[in-house]
């Protein structure tokens, strides 16, 4: 039985489809024959004016006009008129929202392919989009809903996560930030004889951007892939051992204080211990700057943030990388309009106006546009062989008792606390990922 988001979502669809059958497919114009291009983004932390100033920019270049609605709940403002069948040209709306919006197109094969947009010049550059955008990100599932060669959603605003660490801490000690789990674990002895413990984390949901970075690493992309839509025994695989054996060596080296605090009124003292230098790396976002920022921190302390490590010197390294997408409905009445639109979000000159209020693109370089804590952050893209990891576990119809991403992160606690064995951990992770297996639609 589906739930209601989904089903709303689903309902929506329908809804949406029976009214696309009665569109007239007539482009828009205004009344001096300016063609015009409705566009709809969601309000997030960046505020109105950096779209007002992008489209104002895109104007000086195109004889258009460019219509913006923009809201914090933009399926609301948008669904009634696209059940009428009028639908905006370029939207900005990520996935995992409550309305399920987007994603109810992507099931509805609502969305324009946009893997045209890759090839072609950014307007008023001699470069085109795909020159531009950090390596990783494209034909993931994030971008390639169905997972073939078509991009549907653009990546528009990203966000890494890592490990997080006190840079000032170790120029202090002169220790080498480590790329590999050797250096790594050597490094957590070298910490120990000081007192420092290696790692922690704040709850063990916060797992999540390590996991998934290690398991591309340790088994590529196409592991990764196969973990995320639950193939038969996956958990069974040398692949997954390898990366629980991993984990729960990295989990010895773990802070005294870190299960106890592992929860939602104490967490902020586990990141803490980062600030205090009792503890060197915590798996965190870029929020972690604006979180702790009014906490104490040590002498010398300075924001930093890293690729979980990896098996081999000159490995691939996956940073986990939440993203906000760009899409065009497939009913748009604008569509090549559209596709210029979006190939010029990825300009220089939009990009400098989004940097301005730390609406940062995957863009290479973007790094230097930025300041302070968010170019030490960004900077991690630049890393050699580093590359974006996006997406996340495919839904499913829900199974009653069984949350595969409890079982993967917060079985961590139990690990720690010696409760439970790497082997309880590899197997009760296959039983969970058969059930979801079975609850695929």
């Amino acid at each position: 039985m589906l739930n209601k988001r989904i089903g709303a979502a689903v309902l929506t669809a329908m809804m949406l489809t029976v009214s696309a059958c009665g569109s007239n497919g007539a482009s828009s114009t205004t009344e001096d024959g300016k063609p015009v291009l409705k566009m709809a983004a969601l309000e997030g932390g960046y505020g109105k004016e950096i779209y007002s100033e992008v489209i104002a920019e895109f104007e000086k270049q195109q004889d258009v006009k460019v219509e913006l609605t923009i809201s914090k709940s933009i399926e609301d403002e948008i669904t009634p008129n696209m059940k009428a069948g009028k639908y905006p040209d370029v939207v900005v709306l990520g996935q995992g929202r409550s309305s399920g919006l987007t994603e109810t197109l992507i099931k509805d094969k609502g969305l324009e392919d946009l893997t045209g947009v890759l090839a072609a010049k950014v307007p008023g550059e001699e470069v085109t989009v795909q020159d531009k955008l950090v390596d990783g990100l494209i034909g993931t599932l994030g971008t390639n809903p169905y997972g073939n060669e078509s991009t549907y959603l653009m990546p528009m605003f990203y966000s890494p996560t890592g490990l997080v660490y006190n840079k000032g801490l170790f120029e202090q000690k002169g220790w080498e930030v480590p790329t590999t789990w050797d250096e790594m674990f050597a490094l957590g002895e070298t910490a120990k004889q000081e007192g420092i413990a290696l790692f922690t984390y704040p709850t063990a949901g916060y797992l999540d951007s390590f996991f998934f970075a290690l398991l591309a690493d340790v088994g590529g992309q196409e592991f990764y892939d196969k973990v995320m839509n639950y193939e038969q025994d996956i958990w069974q695989s040398a692949e997954a051992t390898q990366v629980l054996e991993i984990t729960t060596k990295l989990l010895s080296y773990s802070s005294d204080t870190t299960v106890a605090y592992a929860n939602e009124q104490d967490f902020t003292k586990n990141q803490q211990s980062i600030l205090d230098n009792t503890t060197l790396f915590m798996p965190n976002g870029t929020w972690i700057a604006g979180e702790m920022g009014d906490a104490p921190k040590a002498e010398g302390f300075a924001w930093g943030l890293m690729p979980i490590p990896t098996l081999n010197e000159g490995d691939d390294r996956y940073i986990v990388t939440s993203m906000e997408s760009v899409w065009v409905p497939s009913e748009s009445k604008n569509k090549e309009l559209a596709k210029e639109f979006v190939a010029f979000l990825y300009s220089d000159k939009a990009a400098a106006i989004f940097a301005k209020s730390n609406a940062v693109q995957p863009i290479k370089g973007i790094a230097e546009q930025l300041t302070g804590e968010n170019q030490s952050f960004y900077s991690v893209y630049d890393a050699p062989q580093v590359k974006a990891l996006v997406g996340g576990f495919v839904s499913t119809k829900p199974v009653e008792g069984v949350n595969i991403k409890a079982v993967l992160f917060d079985t961590a606690n139990s690990i720690i606390s010696k409760q439970k064995t790497a082997e309880d951990w590899q197997k009760d992770l296959n039983q969970a990922s058969e059930k979801m297996r079975a609850a695929k639609e």
